[in-house]
């Protein structure tokens, strides 16, 4: 991933008894002319610091007093990011012969003196905290830390935390190094602060630390962590164990039989990066993706709109707490291509210009990415992409050999299956893999780890479930007839009754049929099983399973409004009967 910030405490990582040397200075200045702005974090007083730092427009942004306190000093601008204490509780200080100094949010002290200063805030009732740092103790407001003063910078300067490597050395460090992408430590400093870092700068002072952020500023990329911090659930093995996948700097390939679950596993990867508010762009072909717009940031372009142009695309991305889903259903195929062809390389570009989006989704892989020019359309070494195909053969094979991470729900076609495993294999048979891939039902998919230790080890998975509902777009699913040997008959007592090609005719069917009409289906669970057999939304079909229950146990007598309202919903079509999308049940009688 693209490097754009860089947090750096002061005591103790770049300066020396409160000096910072030229070689440190050098190489801030290196880093900010690769285009990485740098962010001082310090615990101390901001006018201490200017008498020990000098003139602070070394750094593009000051957070001072441990989060407390912004300042930008090429502009002078500064403001406050907390309360000050109260007046009486400095005055109760000195009462008591406590040694402080104050600055405009922090009370800063020995830590000798954190016993004397515990019994006050307690008394005072004040919602203040006790920090300590090395050998001297800040008194806080709660909730106040390196972290949120941090934030706070970046956000100002429209810069995101994910692209973010952050350096400390001691206990205030904490928070800081985890609400960054990646965070490091120093050798020098806190033992427990090492244990918990991604990366541990090798050294013996402020030198070594200015020639690590030399060598990371050169590839303008954030170095790998040693640890797996940043994960997401995918679901559970066999045994019942949760397992998870690291979300930073993967590539993703999800593959299996049309209809089996590809795009709901790749909308389970995308709650997950929103959630913890990396930036995506899915460049959704079937409009797959429009639920995820129930998550925070998400815009959806296109649809019944023309799709965005890619420059307006970029624009919309520039901002690190905004996601883009570019619903591209309503525009013919060719069109479809030209449009992928036209707005990858331009997402390429932006993600190494401002390592914004931090990850791309494209659906319908095969159609777009194969030939040999495909990879070019990507920037697979930034990584951070997933792509979705029933036909993971037809993508060039440079893009398989960069996965990171192949996740396959049901998978009948062999020949499939025996491009998946002579491209990953390592040791297991064909015949095992397509035994396992064929049987895996609903909610389950099959984990391949391309790389690392378990490369190549095949593992069955229980899904984790979604917090936002697949919805299948209604061009694909709604309107367009399935086979007449696939329709759905309702059987009256003197014969068919009507039959229902598409989700449109079965809810309008539903909205006026007589209770006569629907007990036989109801009571057999003709209706889940329908949807589930022929259109694979096992979604709905588990939701309407629920009502076919109550049915059964006369919990919920009338049914109609419940089951045309759940495809409504699940489909966003207008109601069954209320206009649009509406079809004359006269119309649907069968001989």
């Amino acid at each position: 991933m693209r490097l754009t910030a860089l947090a750096l405490d002061y005591d103790g990582t770049i300066a020396v008894e409160g000096a910072i040397g030229p070689e440190m200075r050098a190489a801030i200045a290196e880093t900010r002319a690769a285009g990485i702005k740098v962010i001082l974090v310090t615990g101390r007083i901001l006018g201490e610091l200017r008498r020990f730092a000098g003139d602070l427009r070394f750094v593009d942004a000051v957070v001072a007093e441990n989060g407390a306190v912004l300042a930008f000093p090429e502009t002078g601008v500064s403001r406050l990011l907390a309360e000050p204490p109260p007046a009486h509780f400095r005055e109760e200080l000195e009462r008591r012969g406590i040694a402080f100094l104050e600055g405009e949010c922090v009370v800063e002290a020995s830590a000798d003196a954190a016993s004397a200063l515990l019994p006050v805030i307690r008394e005072l009732e004040l919602p203040l905290v006790i920090l300590f740092n090395r050998g001297r103790v800040m008194v806080l407001p709660q909730a106040v830390s390196k972290a949120t003063g941090l934030h706070e910078a970046l956000y100002t300067q429209r810069l995101s935390l994910h692209n973010a490597l952050s350096i400390g050395d001691a206990e205030n460090d904490h928070e800081m190094l985890k609400a960054c992408e990646v965070g490091a430590a120093v050798e020098w400093g806190s033992d427990w602060l090492k244990a918990v870092a991604d990366v541990v700068v090798e050294g013996s002072g402020p030198s070594d630390v200015a020639a690590y952020i030399r060598q990371v500023a050169r590839s303008a990329r954030l170095p790998s962590p040693r640890s797996g911090r940043r994960q997401l659930l995918l679901g559970s093995t066999p045994d019942g164990s949760p397992l998870h996948l690291g979300l930073r700097g993967r590539n993703f390939l999800i593959g299996g039989d049309p209809r089996s679950g590809k795009s709901w596993v790749a909308g389970l990867l995308m709650e997950h990066l929103i959630q913890a508010r990396y930036s995506v762009c899915v460049l959704d072909p079937e409009g797959d993706y429009r639920s995820l717009e129930a998550l925070p940031g998400v815009l959806i372009l296109g649809g019944e709109n023309a799709p965005p142009r890619p420059h307006e695309l970029v624009a919309a991305l520039r901002y690190p707490d905004v996601s883009v889903v570019v619903d591209l259903s309503c525009i013919p195929h060719d069109e479809k291509f030209d449009y992928m062809r036209a707005a990858l390389p331009s997402l390429a570009s932006l993600r190494r210009r401002t390592g914004l989006p931090h990850h791309v989704v494209v659906d319908e892989a095969h159609y777009f990415l194969h030939g040999s020019d495909a990879a070019g359309l990507l920037d697979l070494d930034l990584a951070g992409y997933t792509l979705i195909s029933y036909r993971l053969s037809g993508l060039d094979p440079s893009i398989l050999r960069a996965s990171d991470f192949v996740i396959v729900t049901r998978e009948s076609d062999p020949r499939e299956i025996d491009q998946l495993h002579a491209l990953f294999a390592r040791g297991a048979e064909t015949a095992e893999w397509r035994a396992l891939l064929a049987s895996l039902g609903p909610g389950e998919a099959a984990l391949l780890p391309a790389t690392g230790e378990k490369a190549g080890e095949l593992r069955r998975i229980r899904l984790a479930p979604r917090r936002t509902p697949h919805v299948r777009h209604r061009t694909k699913y709604v309107d367009v007839p399935v086979p007449e040997g696939k329709a759905f008959v309702f059987a009256g007592p003197e014969g068919t009754f009507a039959r229902a090609r598409t989700l449109v005719e079965l809810a309008t069917i539903l909205a006026g049929a007589p209770a006569s009409l629907l007990e036989g289906h109801l009571g057999r669970g003709d209706f889940s099983r329908w949807i589930s057999d022929v259109f694979g939304d096992r979604y709905l079909a588990s939701q309407i399973a629920h009502v076919e229950g109550c049915y059964r146990r006369r919990e919920m007598p009338d049914v109609n409004d419940a089951l045309v309202t759940l495809i409504s919903e699940r489909y966003e079509v207008v109601r069954a009967g209320s206009g649009e999308g509406a079809a004359d049940p006269g119309t649907h009688g069968g001989t």
